[in-house]
């Protein structure tokens, strides 16, 4: 179980990270420079716990599915950004592969 909190952990600081990114303004702005560096650093170094159980690719799969599907969540309801079908269509295809692999798949640590 803690390998999972780990993972949501890692998650949850390259999802800070990257929807402070912008407001950097190309790291010339030091507060969020400073979030956006040790979110990142904080990212890897928990995905490197959750990888002393659960496979590489399983992971950072989960990592990366995940982190991307709130990135854009967080981008349509705060930032104004228009999710049109297409958009859509490929948020509900990476949620789907998140499920399916942990429901279905034996690669999971459980």
């Amino acid at each position: 179980m803690r390998e999972w909190c780990f993972l949501l952990a890692a998650i949850i600081c390259e999802v800070v990270a990257t929807a402070l990114l912008k407001s950097t303004e190309g790291f010339s702005r030091f507060w969020p420079s400073a979030i956006v560096v040790v979110g990142y650093a904080l990212s890897f170094f928990f995905l490197s716990l959750t990888l002393e159980k659960i496979p590489v690719g399983i992971a950072y799969a989960i990592w990366s599915g995940v982190g991307t599907t709130l990135i854009v969540l967080i981008a349509w309801l705060f930032m104004g950004q228009k999710l049109d079908i297409p958009a859509l269509a490929g948020i509900l295809l990476i949620v789907s592969g998140v499920v399916i692999l942990n429901m279905f798949s034996e690669s999971i640590v459980r």
